[in-house]
């Protein structure tokens, strides 16, 4: 495989990833699950994947990598959107073994989470960068723990509470009470999986460097720094 192959494949694997589990958090997402004493969303589930992605797509491909898979899982998204309204329109048949109401009751929530989610993924997408980048910058290339982890835990805090008010508050699913404590319980979940990943950023990124070969890797960063100065987000 040529070394442009390389780059290629590693862009459409990140980038599966990527798309995949954000999409899969909205189909999870409406489902809330009992975690010992805690009640987490089980869109928290994959999210992790997409922190983890997020951060190497970064690494590797700078700022405009991220936003053009940004931009893309957004479209899915409300692609997405538009064929479960479509599809709570349509009656059930009188032998199908899910009922209008069930099905209304999983997919019709699923609505309120793709919306809070869109919103919440854009801006969380866009802080998330311009955190990557600052600490990048800052300490000049050096503590990846540092950035993939920083900007991790600033976009997800804006991320849970602005997904979680749109999709359970705003509707009325939830109490002002529950909300917040959803909110803090999501959020420190999704920090406390931002910190366990760590070690497996550094192992991908050696992975990836021997995939392409230190040299093309090297090459392949300092091309994302370039790029990523040249555009605000």
């Amino acid at each position: 495989m040529t070394l442009s192959g390389r780059r290629d494949l590693l862009y459409l694997v990140l980038g599966g990833f990527f798309v995949s589990n954000a999409l899969l958090g909205e189909v999870l997402g409406g489902k809330l699950i009992q975690v010992g004493p805690f009640t987490m969303s089980m869109g928290v589930v994959v999210w992790p994947v997409v922190f983890l992605t997020t951060d190497l797509i970064n690494e590797y491909h700078g700022k405009p990598g991220v936003r053009r898979l940004t931009l893309l899982t957004v479209g899915l998204i409300l692609y997405a959107f538009l064929v479960i309204f479509v599809a709570l329109q349509i009656p059930a048949a009188r032998i199908s073994p899910v009922s209008d109401e069930a099905f209304r009751n999983v997919f019709g929530q699923s609505l309120w989470i793709i919306v809070g989610s869109v919103t919440a993924f854009l801006i969380s997408q866009i802080v998330d960068v311009v955190v990557f980048w600052m600490f990048r910058d800052r300490t000049r290339g050096r503590h990846l723990w540092l950035r993939a982890t920083g900007s991790t835990a600033v976009s997800q805090l804006i991320d849970t509470v602005v997904i979680l008010g749109i999709a359970f508050w705003l509707p009325g699913k939830i109490s002002t009470r529950d909300f917040w404590g959803l909110s803090l319980l999501n959020y420190s979940y999704k920090l406390g999986i931002a910190v366990l990943l760590t070690p497996v950023i550094y192992a991908a990124h050696r992975a990836i460097d021997r995939f392409l070969g230190e040299r093309e890797a090297t090459k392949l960063m300092n091309e994302a720094v370039e790029k990523s100065h040249e555009v605000a987000v």
